[in-house]
């Protein structure tokens, strides 16, 4: 199989293994990442949401002006189309890169939307952990869990689209 999931290198052609997506998550100056157009675009997707998520807090600050509640629509606005592009990067990336098998079951989501959400859930769950209690910081308070569990379970999903689309069981669409 052309996916080693627990290899840190990913070859340009091939779908990048979730550890490798996580990494570029979590480690901004990754040097693999710039190796790979789809790491590339899924880093920037977890930017695109951090920096979604402030604007729509600070939207809804009890002291915030409709100036400011203005700025940080029309902000919100340019990260969802930036969003957007980096969507379609991936799946540029994916239609001219992976081989799909006629006939084989039609996913129902392009790997651009696919990891969009995973980056979002990254973000969520990344968040959920600076709001945990202190008591025991080893012990996931309930929203922490539910966040990571959550990521946990897109990973999986991740990991057998690409397993099936590697081994030609599954295609992603090409919209």
């Amino acid at each position: 199989m052309p996916t080693e999931y627990l290899e840190h290198r990913t070859e340009s052609g091939e779908l990048p293994p979730p550890l490798a997506l996580l990494r570029t998550f979590r480690e901004p100056d990754n040097p693999h990442r710039r190796q790979h157009q789809v790491l590339d675009a899924a880093h920037e997707l977890v930017e695109c949401h951090e920096r979604r998520q402030r604007a729509a807090r600070a939207a809804h600050a009890p002291d915030a002006s409709s100036g400011r509640v203005a700025a940080c629509t029309q902000l919100v606005e340019d990260l969802d189309g930036r969003r957007a592009d980096l969507v379609d990067r991936i799946d540029n990336w994916v239609a001219d890169n992976i081989q799909h098998r006629a006939g084989a079951s039609l996913h129902t989501e392009t790997l651009g939307a696919v990891i969009d959400r995973m980056a979002a859930k990254w973000v969520a769950a990344q968040q959920a952990l600076t709001k945990q209690t202190p008591a025991d910081p080893l012990q996931l308070d309930g929203e922490a869990h539910l966040q990571w569990s959550r990521l946990a379970e897109l990973v999986d999903g991740y990991k057998d689209l690409i397993t099936d689309v590697s081994e030609h069981r599954r295609r992603l669409p090409m919209w």
